[in-house]
C-alpha cells in the first residue's frame, strides 16, 4: 500500500500527480495529500499514516489493528405507554346530531308528576317515556294538560312532585336553561322567530357565536348551512334572506333547525303543522321523521290524527290531566284514539280499564279487541 501511495508522476507543468491510492488514503485519514505522498514534512508521520490505513483495509503482518469503535451510548429508559382507551363512537357535527342512548333505552322519563295552579290540579300522576329514535305523539283535547306537561319538561313550570329522569338519572329542571343544557329543545306553536332578521341570526338568536368580542358571522353561516343540509332542507333560496319573506312551512323548518343546531337529544314540537297547506305539511312531517331517524327523541303535539298516524311510533293520550294510555301506533285505530281523547277509555284500554276487564274479561281474550297485539290497559 505504501508503494502505491507514491507519486504517480508529473504533469506537463512539472507538478506532482497524486495516485488514486494516495487520494484515498488522504481522504480516509483526513491528512494532507503531500504527507501521504512523502513530498511534505513529517516523514515519520507518513509511515504511521500508511500503516494505519493498511490496518483499516486489512493490511498484512505487523499491521496495527484499527482503533476500537467507541461503545454505543446506553439506550434511553423506556417511556411509559398509557393504555389505549376503548373506542368511542363519534358524531359528525356537520349533520343532525345523533342522540346517545341511555342504558335502559329511555332518554326522558316522568313518573307520577303532579302540577297544581291554586286549587286546580292540572296534572295528576302522569307517567311519560321518550325513547331515542322514535316519534311520540302527545294527543288530548283542549284543557287536557298537554301544554302544562311540555312546559314542565322545558323548565317553564316546576312540577309539584314526582320523578324527572333524563338518561336514567334524576334531574331537577327549574328553568329553560337547565333543560337546554340537558339537550331538550321546544319548538312552540308561535315559533318565536324575528321577522326582521335573516335565517342565520334567527338560528343563533340569544346564542350567538363571537370571536374577539364581535359576531363570528362566518362560523354561524357555516353551521347554519350544515344544519339545513343535514335536515335535507332544499326549499330555502338563501340563508341570508329575512324570515319575513319565508312561507309558513319554511318558517317551521327554520324553527326546527334552531332546535337541533345545539346537539339536542329531545325535541318537542307543539302543533308544527297548524295553519300549513298540504304540501308544507308533508314537508314538515318528513323533517320530523328525519329527526327520529337520526336518533333524537321527538315529542309531537298534534290534534291532527292523520299526521299522528303518518309519523308517530307511539301515541300518548292525556285526558283531564291524567295519562289515559301510551300505546304503539300499529296497535290502535283512529276511532280508539278518539275514544281515549274524549272519554279517557276505549274498551279495555285507558282509565278505569281494570274495572272494565273485571266486568267483561272477554275484552282481554278477544284477538281483535283493543288489548290485542301486546296492548296494555
Amino acid at each position: 500500500v505504501a508503494a502505491d501511495a507514491a507519486p504517480s508522476g508529473a504533469d506537463d507543468n512539472g507538478r506532482v500527480v497524486a495516485s488514486p491510492v494516495a487520494r484515498r488514503i488522504a481522504e480516509e485519514l483526513g491528512v494532507d495529500l503531500r504527507q501521504v505522498q512523502g513530498t511534505g514534512p513529517g516523514g515519520r508521520i507518513i509511515k504511521e499514516n500508511v500503516e494505519e490505513f493498511a490496518a483499516r483495509v486489512g493490511g498484512g503482518p505487523g499491521a496495527r489493528p484499527a482503533p476500537a469503535a467507541p461503545a454505543p451510548p446506553p439506550p434511553p429508559p423506556p417511556v411509559p405507554v398509557r393504555p389505549t382507551p376503548p373506542e368511542v363512537a363519534m358524531t359528525v357535527p356537520s349533520t343532525i346530531p345523533s342522540a346517545p342512548t341511555s342504558t335502559d333505552g329511555v332518554l326522558l322519563s316522568l313518573r307520577g308528576v303532579n302540577k297544581h295552579f291554586g286549587a286546580v290540579q292540572v296534572l295528576e300522576g302522569v307517567d311519560l317515556d321518550v325513547h331515542p329514535g322514535e316519534v311520540l305523539a302527545l294527543v288530548g283535547d283542549n284543557g287536557a294538560g298537554k301544554s302544562t306537561l311540555i312546559k314542565g319538561i322545558a323548565g317553564i313550570y316546576a312540577f309539584d312532585d314526582g320523578e324527572y329522569l333524563f338518561e336514567g338519572k334524576p334531574v331537577t329542571v327549574t328553568n329553560p336553561k337547565h333543560a337546554n343544557a340537558l339537550g331538550i329543545e321546544v319548538v312552540y306553536q308561535d315559533l318565536a322567530l324575528c321577522d326582521n332578521l335573516d335565517i342565520v341570526h334567527n338560528l343563533f338568536l340569544g346564542r350567538e357565536i363571537t370571536k374577539g368580542g364581535r359576531l363570528d358571522e362566518a362560523a354561524m353561516e357555516r353551521r347554519a348551512k350544515e344544519t339545513l343540509a343535514g335536515l335535507s332542507v332544499r326549499t330555502v333560496k338563501s340563508i341570508r334572506q329575512q324570515v319575513a319573506s319565508l312561507s309558513g312551512g319554511q318558517r317551521q323548518t327554520v324553527a326546527i333547525a334552531r332546535s337541533v343546531i345545539w346537539n339536542s337529544k329531545v325535541v318537542i314540537l307543539d302543533e308544527p303543522t297548524a295553519a300549513l297547506g298540504v304540501a308544507q305539511t308533508e314537508q314538515v312531517l318528513k323533517l320530523v321523521r328525519r329527526l327520529a331517524d337520526n336518533g333524537l327523541g321527538v315529542v309531537l303535539i298534534s290534534h291532527n290524527l292523520n299526521d299522528v298516524f303518518q309519523v308517530a311510533d307511539r301515541i300518548a293520550v292525556l285526558y283531564l290531566g291524567k295519562m289515559a294510555a301510551q300505546v304503539r301506533t300499529e296497535e290502535v285505530t283512529r276511532n280508539e284514539v278518539v275514544e281515549l281523547i274524549t272519554s279517557g277509555r276505549s274498551g279495555g284500554r285507558g282509565l278505569g280499564a281494570a274495572d272494565v276487564l273485571a266486568a267483561d274479561p272477554s275484552l282481554a281474550a278477544d284477538p281483535t279487541g283493543p288489548l290485542s297485539d301486546g296492548g296494555s290497559p
